[in-house]
Parts: structure tokens; C-alpha cells; sequence
């Protein structure tokens, strides 16, 4: 599997509407976790940096996930970062804010979501050629902010991130979310040793049938 462009990026994240966020504290349940959601259908997954050998997960996990995924990085915060993740296998890439790495990122052709919280960071991170943006925390602002900021940019392409349970997807989708980004909400602890992963099976499928139902 290669990297894909900001075009290819942006269309599976239109179709698919999930992007699922593992933010792990070990390898191999983190590479079980994802698998798991794999196999429930939820194919675009974001393996973090801050799990210590995140190489080594993505590069597991980009060997073994069906044709369809797309496995990337996230919590990129710089070019060296892109670097090791892309030298991993990474797909695509996510950041927590608009930092150098978006632009070098979007230099190379490798689709990103860079985090962003204002209408200006939504307006720039776009104008750089990103796939969409990460709205981020988004529970802090709710599906009331989508809305109205997409009054002034109605081609917006805005994923909320951090909060966003199954509850509420609906809202955010309503509001115009282009998808939506659950990490803990949907993860819970199955990226830790002895993590349940017949429970992040029923969440994951909760999620799908809440995406599916907008």
C-alpha cells in the first residue's frame, strides 16, 4: 500500500464518514484493536504517534488490512514526523494543529487533516490543500459551531473530533460535519493489555449504524 493524495483522502473519507482515532499504550493490542474495527467495517483508522513503536503497528497493520483501508498517523507534529510515518507505511497523515508538516505534507502529495478550532485555522488549513480539517476539541464547541461557520464557507470540509459519541453523530452530520473522528468514545480501553475487544466490536458497529442512519 502507498500514501494516498488529499483527493483520494477526501473522497473515502466522504464515503466512509469514520475516521477511527487509536491512541494506544502497546503495540499489540493496539494492532488487535484495529483489526478488530477492520473487521467490523470501519476501514479508515488513525494510529498515533504517541504510541511508543507506532511504527511498528502501522507497518503491521498496513501488511495485513484488507485493499479497501486506509491506515495513517496521527499526532504528526512536524516533517520529521511525516518522514517516519510515511518510511512506516502510513497512508495519510493527521496533526493536532496547522503546523509546518501540513504544508510539507501537502508538497509531497500525501493526504492530511490538520487540527484546527477557529474560522480562520478552517479557512487556511483548507486553502492549503488539505483533504478536510480536524475540528478539535469539538465537543467544546458542538454541532452549533459547524452550522454556523459553514454559513460563510459552505464548502467546508469539517471533521469534529474529540467527544463525538454515537449519541451524537446525528447532530454533527445534520449540522454538516463532512465525517466525523471518535477515539475514545469508541475505542475505550481495548488499546491497553487486557482491553475488551468484543465491546469495541459493539461499539464500532453502534458508530457505523449511527452514520448510516443520518
Amino acid at each position: 500500500m502507498s500514501t494516498v493524495d488529499n483527493a483520494q483522502l477526501q473522497r473515502r473519507v466522504q464515503s466512509s464518514r469514520i475516521v477511527a482515532i487509536l491512541r494506544g499504550t502497546d503495540v499489540d493490542a493496539t494492532v488487535a484493536a484495529a483489526r478488530t474495527l477492520l473487521d467490523a467495517g470501519i476501514l479508515t483508522l488513525e494510529i498515533t504517534l504517541t504510541l511508543r513503536d507506532a511504527e511498528e503497528a502501522i507497518a503491521q497493520l498496513v501488511h495485513d488490512a484488507p485493499s479497501d483501508a486506509l491506515i495513517g498517523a496521527g499526532t504528526v507534529l512536524d516533517e520529521r514526523d511525516v518522514d517516519r510515518a510515511v518510511s512506516a507505511g502510513a497512508q495519510f497523515l493527521v496533526t493536532p494543529t496547522l503546523n509546518d508538516s501540513v504544508a510539507y505534507a501537502v508538497a509531497q502529495r500525501i493526504g492530511i487533516l490538520p487540527g484546527v478550532y477557529t474560522p480562520t485555522e478552517i479557512q487556511r488549513g483548507l486553502d492549503l490543500g488539505s483533504a478536510a480539517v480536524k475540528l478539535f476539541p469539538a465537543a467544546t464547541l458542538g454541532p452549533g459551531f459547524i452550522r454556523a461557520v459553514r454559513d460563510p464557507f459552505p464548502d467546508a470540509r469539517i471533521i469534529p473530533v474529540g467527544g463525538v459519541t454515537a449519541a451524537t453523530v446525528g447532530e454533527y452530520l445534520a449540522a454538516g460535519a463532512f465525517g466525523i473522528g471518535v477515539g475514545g468514545p469508541l475505542v475505550g480501553d481495548a488499546t491497553s493489555p487486557g482491553g475488551d475487544l468484543v465491546a469495541l466490536a459493539a461499539r464500532a458497529h453502534s458508530f457505523i449504524d449511527a452514520v448510516r442512519a443520518d
